[in-house]
């Protein structure tokens, strides 16, 4: 029976991705992420920002996708799970280390222009502008000749 190993962690990635195939030629790509938490100290109003390091691992199409949309700063929603190797140093001593292993991973839209600035949010590279508007418009259109009952049950 297994136990239980699941997780969804949110941060930004930190770095470039390493992408590479295995000597059986199954595509693998490494993922460095932060995630911030704050929170307030007991007995004081004075927050703590802390930031935690993750390295996320993906493997097939999955790691084909994100080797294509990873890039360092951008937000990543992942869930996986978590895995521990264990391995002897050279010297004997005993050493480990806790990779997230992602069996899904949603990228969050890239601020266009400089750093910060929120004046146009692309959705990914694949979406055309104007196909979203047409679209955007047909669903408009369709919302018009609806009556209010089914217009009060539709949410944006």
């Amino acid at each position: 029976m297994n136990n239980i190993n699941c997780l969804i962690v949110e941060g930004n990635i930190t770095q470039n991705v390493e992408f590479k195939t295995t000597t059986h030629g199954y595509p693998v790509c490494k993922i460095p992420i932060a995630v911030n938490h704050v929170y307030k100290k007991a007995n004081s109003d004075e927050y703590v920002d802390e930031v935690s390091y993750f390295d996320i691992e993906t493997f097939g199409k999955l790691a084909e996708i994100c080797a294509k949309f990873s890039e360092k700063g951008r937000g990543v929603s992942v869930v996986g799970r978590i895995k521990q190797n264990r391995w002897k140093s050279d010297d004997g001593k005993n050493q480990s280390r806790v990779t997230i292993i992602a069996e899904k991973v949603e990228f969050k839209p890239r601020l266009n222009g400089s750093a910060g600035s929120k004046k146009e949010v692309a959705l990914d590279d694949t979406v055309d502008k104007k196909e979203l508007e047409a679209k955007t418009n047909l669903a408009e259109k369709a919302l018009e000749s609806t009556t209010t009952e089914d217009k009060q049950a539709v949410t944006f």
